[in-house]
């Protein structure tokens, strides 16, 4: 995003000026082109005036929505498998070999500092069809951040992702809350964040219950258009993987990326 719309996003935001006044950036229109020609007889009558034209009814632009993405749509018969990305990167490649034996991409929103120390892993999210997010720079409780605290952590994530991928990734989750803050929407904004990622099933799998409780709790929350949140890094959460893809199976639900789920 350029600079200066980025600079007028975030201005709107700690402004609290609505989707309206972002609307209302729109080019003037074009003046109507008129049909027919004036007569070419200097002699003749005059050529009728032409009739004053309507004026060009003004074009509404879209709303920008820079609400949390809670899920998608529940009419799609897929679900966005989410993991927070960090811990021993033995496990992710093994998360990452489950995903690819079951035909599934999913959404690895990375912990900065986990990437920079781990940056082959970068290419292998990737490399398997997958999508790759900004989860924060050290994983700080977000809530409790000041804003200059918050917007470094997250343009942090942002710049390791860059750096390794050529890309800051479209989606931004921040840590240690399930939703966003004024304050943190305006940190996301900054780094180029239109949306904060959130989620609709947690299966609460980094308290490592178990991978028959992960499973367990999958099946009766899972729908259409889920965003699931998932943890790298937990040996029950792999262990869980082959059942939650037969699980997702059954009830005739791809895995895809969030990007997939809701398109571009």
């Amino acid at each position: 995003m350029p600079t200066s719309r980025r600079g007028f996003l975030v201005g709107a935001a700690v402004a609290g000026l609505g989707a309206e006044a972002l609307a209302a950036c729109t080019e003037p229109s074009a003046p109507p082109e008129r049909s027919g020609a004036a007569s070419s007889d200097p002699g003749g009558a005059p050529a009728p005036s032409s009739p004053t034209p309507s004026p060009t009814p003004t074009a509404k632009a879209t709303p920008v929505d820079h609400s949390d993405l809670v899920h998608g749509p529940r009419t799609t018969a897929a679900v966005a498998l989410t993991f927070h990305g960090a811990g021993d990167p033995r496990l992710t490649r093994q998360v990452l070999a489950e995903a690819r034996s079951a035909g599934a991409h999913l959404t690895v929103l990375a912990v900065g500092s986990w990437l920079d120390a781990n940056p082959s892993l970068a290419k292998a999210i990737l490399d398997g069809g997958h999508e790759l997010g900004n989860h924060t720079w050290a994983h700080l409780p977000m809530r409790r951040l000041s804003a200059s605290k918050a917007r470094s952590e997250v343009q942090r994530g942002a710049d390791v992702l860059h750096r390794l991928t050529g890309s800051r990734g479209r989606w931004f989750r921040p840590s240690g809350t399930p939703s966003s803050t004024p304050t943190i929407r305006a940190a996301a904004l900054a780094a180029g964040y239109e949306r904060c990622l959130a989620y609709d099933v947690d299966p609460r799998d980094y308290q490592d219950p178990g991978s028959d409780v992960v499973v367990s709790r999958l099946e009766k929350t899972v729908r259409a258009g889920s965003i699931v949140s998932l943890h790298l890094g937990h040996a029950g959460t792999v262990a869980a993987l082959p059942r939650v893809f037969e699980l997702l199976h059954r009830k005739e639900l791809r895995a895809v990326t969030v990007s997939g789920l809701v398109g571009a």
